[in-house]
């Protein structure tokens, strides 16, 4: 079993005849994901990597059966791509892009609440459940198949601190890239609620950072409900305040929003925190 993404998925490219589209579009394929076609306005009745392309979604969706959608057009077109792909009926949204404006998000959160479609990012790396499908941009060598469920802000550190598991011989269940914006379509706590009911799942690895409140409510929650030992990462601990690092929603506005709050919290609700990425699985070994 897996949360969110196995080989049922039926997936579109949404701008798969971009560079990055058509780049990321053959990794999936290579690793197994079930891509069936991509959308690209005015490209329709095109072919690439042998996959046919549409000129809208539901015209994908009406002879392929997708049932997902992974987003690689630019900034300015992604909330569009976005609404159409729910539209659609398309059930769970990878969006890749990142630098869509706050407000387009806050509008699209709450379209989405009127329907049953599930959105993954803006600014996400994906999602990988190792050998089974991958979908986004995460490399999927790095990973191996085993009962360790991640959950990530940062693309990066995912991937030091899934690399560093795989090493250690601890495979991954579920991998999950969250996105660093600061309005999301999914949030810790929802990944945290399915990997706590996933029976494939026995341990959690959640990396969070600076900014935000995505991390102490997840501690709210780990300790409200969660019965699987979970282990964390914060980054930035030296960043100053006002200063963005990397993420649109990595910045620190107030005391709670700090690398030390945050760290704080989640070992108040029984997190054993790690001080790098690296240390996680001698972490977890005890």
């Amino acid at each position: 079993m897996s949360i969110l993404v196995n080989r049922e998925n039926y997936v579109i490219v949404q701008g798969i005849t971009g560079r990055e589209g058509s780049y990321y579009t053959l990794e999936m394929m290579q690793y197994g994901t079930n891509i069936v076609a991509g959308v690209t306005p005015g490209k329709g009745g095109d072919w690439i990597h042998g996959k046919p392309v549409f000129d809208s979604v539901i015209a994908a969706v009406d002879a392929t059966g997708a049932n997902t959608s992974v987003i690689f057009v630019s900034a300015p077109t992604a909330p569009d791509a976005i609404y159409e792909a729910i539209d659609a009926g398309i059930g769970l949204i990878i969006c890749v892009t990142e630098g869509i404006p706050i407000m387009e998000m806050m509008r699209i959160r709450e379209y989405l609440k009127q329907t049953s479609t599930r959105l993954i990012g803006p600014n996400c790396p994906g999602v990988l459940t190792p050998g089974d499908a991958n979908i986004g941009i995460i490399p999927g060598y790095i990973s191996k198949a085993g009962s360790v469920g991640v959950v990530s802000r940062s693309g990066t550190l995912m991937y030091e601190a899934v690399h560093a598991l795989t090493n250690a011989n601890m495979g991954q269940s579920s991998i999950v890239g969250i996105g660093g914006d600061p309005i999301l379509g999914t949030s810790f706590v929802d990944v945290l609620m399915l990997l706590e009911d996933d029976p494939e799942t026995e341990k959690v690895v959640l990396i969070g950072e600076i900014g935000g409140r995505g991390e102490a409510e997840a501690a709210e929650f780990i300790k409200a409900r969660m019965t699987k030992p979970v282990f964390g990462y914060i980054a930035g601990q030296t960043a100053p305040p006002g200063v963005l690092m990397g993420h649109a929603g990595a910045i620190i506005v107030d005391e709670k929003s700090t690398a030390r709050a945050k760290v704080a919290a989640l070992r108040a609700a029984g997190v054993r925190m790690a001080d790098n990425p690296q240390e996680l699985p001698e972490l977890m070994r005890y």
